[in-house]
């Protein structure tokens, strides 16, 4: 694995093994149907795909986070939903890169590996869309976009976080799931963040002093029960003062009722209805470079309700993309 140099970590090429569906005569009617694979080591991403997937097989972030273990088997879970999808988009070329995982516990190496994963799609012209795994990822993505535009005149990357935590935590003693924003906005001074969703019940008053301090731009859950002018109107002034925009979807700021395979389900969530009206909007933007999906836990699924979520997410980002 010259690709993963020096770091400890597995990776499993992609394969459409992964997908199955209804099956149809007709073409092009299913995901199953439309989806490619490839290894993302090859020197050459060939037939210049326009989205490219990509697993995250890696829960020890939320293991240090004090969470429920089992997001690593997220990834499998959203593709098993997706293949059974029907596609309602044209002249999209989309590539599974399959999973890069999570070995001996090294957090660390896997995120290192997923973060040359992204740079390298975004390189290619490649939007990606990673599936975790813990919300750890996000330090991973953002890496990988700063890598990938490390030659720009243009480098403000704004991340809008769905999300009922903040994700601010300091890291103390080693990173996990719950300190990915604090250690983007340490490190980057290019960076802006905008979280949407965010529970009080959820997050403690120093978290809330560490959002003020760093000039993060937040609205509760109580204000995402409707896409209303206000909201356009704060997402459209920091949209304006960025280059790039990231977006990270945990599927905690959802109701529980939508999505109770999480590693921290609330009662208290947003409905996904208001989450597709805000990803239209911020797709128009055009500066969208990069997205995931975070924290499905299979092991806490009902009827696999979250996983058909987070496919039908990934599903309606390929359709605006």
């Amino acid at each position: 694995m010259d690709f993963f140099k020096d770091l400890n970590v597995g990776y499993k090429a992609g394969t459409k093994d992964n997908y199955s569906g209804r099956k149809s005569k007709v073409k092009n009617q299913y995901w199953h149907q439309e989806i490619s694979a490839a290894n993302i080591e090859d020197s050459l991403i060939e037939n210049k795909p326009n989205i490219g997937i990509i697993g995250y097989v890696c829960d020890e972030g939320v293991k240090r986070n004090q969470g429920r273990i089992g997001a690593r088997k997220g990834p499998k879970s959203v593709r098993n939903q997706l293949g059974k999808l029907p596609i309602h988009f044209e002249n999209k070329h989309i590539v599974d890169f399959g999973d890069v995982i999570c070995v001996d516990d090294n957090l660390e190496d896997c995120q290192a590996a997923l973060s040359k994963i992204i740079s390298k799609l975004i390189t290619n012209k490649v939007l990606p869309i990673a599936i975790g795994g813990g919300h750890d990822i996000a330090f991973a993505n953002f890496n990988g976009i700063k890598d990938a535009i490390k030659n720009s005149t243009k480098n403000n990357i704004g991340i809008i976080n769905f999300d009922a935590h903040f994700d601010l935590r300091k890291v103390e003693n080693q990173p996990n799931s719950g300190t990915p924003f604090n250690q983007i906005l340490s490190e980057n001074k290019n960076a802006s963040y905008f979280a949407i969703g965010i529970q009080q019940q959820s997050n403690t008053k120093e978290l809330f002093e560490i959002a003020s301090k760093n000039n993060v731009s937040f609205v509760s859950n109580f204000e995402c029960e409707t896409f209303n002018i206000d909201l356009k109107n704060k997402l459209n002034l920091f949209i304006e003062k960025v280059d790039y925009l990231y977006i990270t979807i945990d599927l905690d700021g959802f109701s529980s009722a939508f999505a109770p395979g999480v590693s921290a389900p609330s009662s208290l969530g947003y409905a996904p209805n208001f989450v597709y009206q805000v990803i239209t909007f911020l797709f128009q933007s055009k500066k969208v470079i990069s997205c995931d999906i975070a924290e499905l836990n299979p092991d806490f699924d009902i009827d696999n309700s979250t996983a058909k979520l987070a496919a039908k997410l990934l599903d309606f980002m390929v359709l605006n993309a």
